[in-house]
């Protein structure tokens, strides 16, 4: 398996509500070629908790991508987005909107708030996939992260 240069396997907050999406993803990342911890946090106060190491979560490592669905409970996706890009200490994490809404005020949003890539969930599963496989491999395998 693929690691990051430090031996360590990256870390990545998923921000998800949906459990079917939630499984997919995890299956889809375990079957790949890169050593990853996935953490995955129901809603959009759970995500932001664990981002500034609240609660239960104050020994969380600092992901080194998020993966944000913009529609969560508790706090929406734009929200925590302009949380994230709006504190010191986080806004250096890569962030992937990773959504079912295609709306272009959404995707405007998205950018105007510093997210790193907007991406559609496709409908369609081996679509899904390829486009998991896509995240995994531009963004753990080509792209240099910042250290956490």
């Amino acid at each position: 398996m693929k690691e990051k240069i430090s031996g360590k396997p990256f870390e990545i907050l998923l921000a998800e509500d949906n459990h079917g999406d939630v499984r997919l993803i995890e299956e889809t990342l375990k079957k790949n070629k890169v050593s990853i911890n996935l953490h995955v946090m129901k809603d959009g106060i759970e995500a932001l908790s664990f981002l500034k190491r609240k609660g239960k979560h104050s020994n969380a490592l600092h992901p080194d991508l998020v993966l944000l669905d913009l529609h969560l409970p508790k706090k929406e996706g734009l929200e925590v987005l302009k949380e994230i890009k709006r504190d010191p200490d986080l806004k250096r994490i890569p962030v992937i909107i990773l959504t079912t809404s295609g709306a272009e005020e959404d995707v405007l949003k998205s950018y105007q708030l510093h997210g790193n890539c907007y991406i559609t969930k496709p409908i369609n599963l081996d679509q899904y996939v390829t486009v998991l496989k896509s995240i995994e491999n531009f963004w753990l395998t080509i792209v240099k992260l910042p250290p956490r």
